[in-house]
């Protein structure tokens, strides 16, 4: 079993990079990486290494008006906010070392590759944007109830457009879902 980790404690993984522990449970831990977003481990997960431990900075203790859970809050609408919060999507397995290979109608042309995990992560990163403007758009005070319907409609439409790539996905409730799946 891998040692007890804190609220705070910064880490190291090989896939996600450096991160902090956000919550602890019984079972696992949920860390958030900087180019990996939130990730969730099992607390007999041992493929980290430790950084820095929050009584290890040399910091000294001292009393705040906020407590962590408001602090955790925060920092959490910020990052969400500002789209720097993003959920890690896996891809399926039968996909990663792939390559997709456009061919020009000209035959003279060289064909395009492109490194497939490099096309999911742009699928995701367009599939976190459409997220955030649905946010935007909800949030949107300017906007009538009816402009916020009509702004949805379309950006459901988008999402219905974009289930081609569904079989990148390893998971069913990563899938773009249109008009007809909800």
């Amino acid at each position: 079993m891998s040692e007890e980790l804190t609220v705070g404690t910064r880490i190291d993984h090989d896939k996600y990079g450096e991160g902090i522990v956000s919550k602890v449970s019984l079972t696992n831990f949920e860390v958030f990486f900087a180019r990996g977003g939130k990730v969730e481990f099992s607390k007999s997960n041992n493929e980290y290494e430790v950084l820095e431990r929050p009584d290890e900075s040399g910091s000294s203790a001292s009393t705040s008006d906020i407590n962590l859970a408001e602090f955790e809050r925060i920092v959490t609408y910020v990052l969400d906010k500002y789209a720097s919060l993003q959920e890690v999507v896996p891809m399926a397995d039968r996909w990663t070392g792939g390559k997709i290979v456009i061919h020009s109608g000209n035959t003279t042309l060289q064909p395009k590759e492109i490194p497939i995990d490099a096309f999911f992560h742009k699928i995701v990163m367009l599939r976190d944007r459409l997220r955030v403007l649905e946010q935007n758009i909800n949030s949107n005070e300017k906007l009538t109830d009816e402009e916020k319907v009509n702004l949805q409609q379309y950006i459901t439409r988008i999402y219905g457009s974009l289930t081609t790539f569904n079989i990148l996905f390893s998971d069913k409730k990563h899938y773009f879902v249109g008009a007809g799946g909800k």
